[in-house]
């Protein structure tokens, strides 16, 4: 049967939807900025590799944020990337300052890796329920920092 035109609307967001996205947003802008504090400020053994290793979780970071920020946008929500308003809500731990050393570091970035990808499981749900396309991306959110944390801690595994 044809719509008319008064029939046709877009998906209209819940506002327990827009702050479960809202809340991945500043974690991942969060992680971005830690990932980038570690990456300048780590020394010692296998320097370089970690280095490296953490620009791809800032790298990854910035554009989940990003990819976070436009599906907000193209749900017409209105996402707050402020440095105030990330620095009051994000729920990771803050990074310590100073120089710290690879093995903290490995250490530092897999907890705030796994902070962020609780925050992703702990608003599936919720966003599931009502766009099971948004829920899509948080699955691949998921998959890529969990992978990520698994590169990065197996730095400092024994066996």
């Amino acid at each position: 049967m044809r719509k008319t035109e008064a029939e046709i609307s877009g998906f209209h967001a819940s506002p327990e939807f827009v702050a479960a996205l809202q809340q991945v947003l500043v974690d991942l802008i969060e992680l971005h900025l830690q990932g980038k504090q570690a990456h300048w400020n780590v020394v010692g053994t296998n320097f370089r590799d970690l280095h490296l290793q953490l620009d791809e979780v800032v790298d990854f970071a910035r554009e989940a944020s990003d990819t976070v920020a436009e599906r907000m946008r193209a749900l017409d929500s209105v996402p707050d990337g402020r440095s105030d308003t990330v620095a009051a809500s994000t729920s990771l731990p803050e990074f310590p300052a100073y120089e710290r050393s690879t093995g903290e570091v490995v250490d530092l970035i897999t907890g705030r890796v796994y902070a962020a990808v609780d925050t992703l499981r702990s608003v599936h749900d919720t966003v599931d329920a009502e766009d099971p396309s948004t829920a899509d991306i948080l699955h691949q959110l998921i998959d890529g920092l969990e992978k990520l944390a698994w590169l990065i801690k197996s730095e400092n595994r024994k066996v």
